[in-house]
């Protein structure tokens, strides 16, 4: 009688990354979004986290939402659970949580949290980093100046950072992001123009393994300036660019008007869209990622994204907030680990 050949049908265990959490605003939903998150055992299959804050806020927030998530302190990265939600204490101090308030306190020790995290993502004790909203006034100090995790990371890691909308169905970059309306027009030139793309190009290249990627710009004055009608910016500085661009073989496209561009889909003929201002950019993006967006900050040599909501003062405490956009955070961050780390 002939052997049967019995095949192993069991899969390959997933690799996994040491992904750093830095907690945002202790008074918002950053904490409640981690806890949640990784109270699904299976997580534990594709990361070892760890959370750069303090046990006792995290113990405090885990009896407040009634979650069985499994925790542990770590004095050491080097001494990290593959089983627990790691923490590493940033601080001693006691902090009362005051959900939905803005204080100075609450910023201070997002800024440590940060602080700390992005320090151990640049001596590379983790492999990607993956940030909670922080915000943005409360967390201005001495050892913070920055209108946001963006700006403080270019700063950080030397780096030309891109803020990069990220979702299975829709790519998104912005020429400028947290500045007023009233400069957008006189930032625009032809030079930071080319830099964005540039930026696209190499992050769709490295981080998603898109070998010719096929790029939309969107214009800045409503209907593209109507041939100067309405303004002369897209005429003047977006066409020559794009025009200059595909000559010398690089799929771009464009000017779009905004509007029409994601009302009648045409997004979906793209690998990325570059919008010229947040809210042109970011109103479409959310819409259309269904709470699952995320914000990766491209052209670093380091990984970090974030989910794409704020610190959701409004519904902190309130047993509401939603994991969706953080989990997404954590697999885009992993992905993007391993796709810049293919041999």
């Amino acid at each position: 009688m002939p052997k049967i050949r019995i095949i192993n049908l069991q899969m390959e265990k997933p690799k996994k990354i040491k992904v750093g959490i830095s907690i945002g605003d202790p008074n918002g939903i950053g904490v409640e979004v981690i806890l949640k998150t990784f109270e699904d055992k299976n997580i534990f299959k594709f990361f070892i986290p760890i959370v750069f804050g303090n046990i006792k806020i995290l113990k405090e927030q885990k009896n407040y939402f009634k979650l069985k998530t499994r925790i542990k302190k770590i004095k050491e990265i080097k001494n990290v659970s593959d089983c627990n939600l790691n923490v590493f204490n940033c601080w001693d101090e006691d902090f009362e949580i005051n959900y939905g308030s803005m204080n100075k306190k609450g910023g201070e020790l997002s800024a440590k949290s940060i602080l700390f995290a992005s320090e151990a993502l640049k001596e590379k004790k983790i492999d990607t980093l993956v940030t909670l909203p922080i915000n943005k006034s409360a967390i201005q100090s001495k050892i913070f100046k920055f209108k946001g995790h963006t700006d403080f990371l270019s700063k950080k890691f030397s780096g030309e950072a891109l803020m990069f909308m990220i979702h299975d169905k829709l790519k998104l970059a912005l020429v400028t992001d947290h500045i007023p309306i009233g400069s957008i027009s006189k930032s625009i030139t032809k030079t930071l123009l080319n830099k964005k793309i540039e930026l696209v190009i190499e992050s769709l290249k490295k981080d998603f393994l898109i070998k010719k990627p096929k790029i939309a710009i969107l214009g800045c004055d409503p209907h593209c300036g109507d041939d100067g009608v309405i303004g002369n910016k897209d005429q003047k500085v977006i066409v020559p660019v794009i025009k200059s661009n595909f000559e010398r073989g690089k799929l771009i496209y464009g000017p779009f008007s905004s509007d029409g561009f994601f009302g009648n889909k045409e997004y979906k003929r793209f690998d990325a869209i570059i919008a010229i201002y947040h809210d042109q950019g970011l109103i479409p993006f959310k819409l259309l990622s269904f709470g699952e967006g995320v914000n990766f900050t491209a052209g670093l040599d380091y990984v970090r994204t974030s989910p794409d909501h704020g610190t959701a003062f409004d519904i902190a405490g309130k047993d509401l907030a939603k994991i969706n956009s953080f989990k997404e955070a954590l697999f885009k961050s992993r992905i993007i680990y391993f796709n810049r780390n293919k041999k």
